[in-house]
């Protein structure tokens, strides 16, 4: 049976004045169910004493079939306005509270959730502080799909602005919600969930950096929140990072767009100090975080057998990863050189980033493509309207192009400078570095990161003077400082 059959065809309707609105749907059908409603939480239907705690019932099927109907009905502004004239929410309410049968709870927080599209109901629900609540409870509920649908409902209301600020200091006073996401994020291998509660975790983060910053700075110590029915009796003592690392993890090969997502919480991460120190200074030193942004640039995205209009469809997914990767290094870096100051004792920079010469082809590979999109040909054939109508998407793809490019070459520079003559040499050996491609990476990084060049040319002459001479050649200005 399909989780959400369709909507009756009304033939109840025929009755003058009975239809919901504009709609073919019938008032007296609608109503009847949400009385049957009330009639499974009232206390003639309780569970009999001595019945087991906990204890999950089933819905019948004619029931489940009735309600998934009303679930599907209630995307019409209409029907909702009339579920809400009618006090659904309140009856939802209810069925939250008290049921026991994880069907019915999915369904009527997804009922809730499509009302909540329509911003006048939305602004009910979300000013409803005891079903705000009994919503954030739901979090910590075991059944994927109810889950799934709470996840819906908050995203919706965050992406309302007229409310978001009710959910976001909803949420901070409850710090079990961070519990039941980090929960959830460590430990489902449902894709289409942890996409769904990436997407809430990462419009909370930017909307509300002081959430963010608390939830950065929890796993320190135990959250103290309501007691949830529903919550694993025991959880870990949860860290952000690793939570977000495993998330990744199951969603990098099924679902691109849910990779995005994680990849910009932790980029949003990165903005505040404290993020950046949360990913590298955890138990293993970032190096699983930079192990699995490396994996992904060097092996998955943006690959030597792509078509270069392929970073334009991963721009936004490529900025995130190499912004958390710059901002990696940069903190890693200034701690080692820090270390040299304070030990006055000059030694070879150890940080095991620098050494990751497939990273450094990559960020040229990247540079290579964008380069070559910017030489594709213009289409003439358009109409001019169909020129002015793309005018404004087609400048927004400019500036995320350019954002990312940005970002490829900060992190370019700030790895070149710090090679050493082994590690050039071993880019060398690898194919990663040649004239071809280190020309692509002058080419991009003169004149703003002149320093840079510089320095990395000075290591190429130990390495390879040829190389470095023909470089010369092509670009004076650095013949000029040598």
């Amino acid at each position: 049976m399909d989780r959400n059959p369709s909507p009756p065809s009304s033939e109840a309707e025929e009755e003058e004045g009975d239809a919901v609105g504009s709609t073919v749907y019938s008032k007296h059908w609608l109503f009847s169910i949400l009385t049957r409603l009330i009639e499974v939480i009232s206390p003639e239907k309780a569970e009999p004493a001595g019945s087991p705690e906990g204890i999950r019932t089933e819905l019948d099927e004619e029931m489940e079939n009735d309600i998934c109907k009303v679930w599907d009905m209630s995307m019409d502004e209409d029907v909702a306005s009339f579920l809400q004239e009618f006090n659904a929410p309140d009856i939802f309410l209810g069925v939250l509270a008290k049921s026991k049968c994880p069907r019915l709870t999915e369904i009527c927080v997804g009922i809730l959730g499509n009302m909540a599209c329509f911003q006048d109901i939305c602004m009910s629900i979300s000013k409803d502080e005891n079903l705000g609540q009994m919503l954030l409870q739901r979090l910590c509920d075991s059944d994927s799909p109810t889950l799934l649908e709470t996840s819906r409902l908050l995203l919706t209301c965050l992406s309302q602005p007229e409310v978001a600020n009710v959910w976001v200091e909803r949420i901070r006073e409850n710090p079990s919600v961070y519990d039941c996401v980090c929960f959830i994020m460590s430990s489902s291998t449902n894709v289409e969930l942890l996409v769904k509660v990436g997407e809430v975790v990462d419009k909370l983060f930017d909307l509300d950096e002081e959430l963010m910053l608390n939830w950065i700075k929890n796993g320190t110590c135990r959250s103290v929140g309501p007691s949830v029915e529903d919550s694993p009796e025991e959880l870990p003592d949860f860290k952000i990072v690793p939570c977000i690392l495993e998330a990744a993890k199951q969603v990098r090969s099924d679902n691109l767009e849910g990779l995005d997502v994680y990849m910009h919480i932790l980029q949003l991460l990165t903005t505040v100090d404290e993020g950046i120190q949360a990913i590298v200074q955890s138990p293993d030193g970032g190096k699983e975080t930079w192990s699995l942004l490396c994996d992904l640039i060097c092996r998955e995205l943006c690959q030597p057998d792509d078509p270069p209009i392929i970073v334009q469809e991963q721009k936004t997914l490529l900025a995130s990863i190499l912004s958390v990767l710059s901002a990696m290094f940069a903190s890693q870096t200034e701690q080692e050189h820090t270390k040299m100051r304070k030990s006055n004792v000059k030694f070879p920079f150890s940080c095991y980033f620098v050494l990751d010469m497939p990273l450094i082809g990559s960020l040229i590979r990247i540079l290579q493509y964008m380069e070559d999109c910017g030489k594709r040909p213009v289409d003439n054939s358009k109409e001019s309207e169909q020129e002015e109508t793309g005018k404004a998407d087609i400048n927004e793809e400019d500036f995320h192009l350019k954002i990312l490019k940005d970002i490829c070459c900060e992190l370019l520079s700030n790895m070149l400078q710090e090679l050493t003559k082994e590690n050039t040499l071993e880019g060398l050996h690898q194919g990663h570095l040649n004239e071809q491609t280190c020309s692509c990476a002058f080419q991009n990084l003169l004149p703003l990161y002149f320093a840079s060049v510089e320095s990395f040319l000075e290591v190429l002459r130990e390495a390879d003077q040829t190389l470095a001479d023909n470089l010369e050649k092509r670009f004076p200005s650095l013949k000029v400082h040598a």
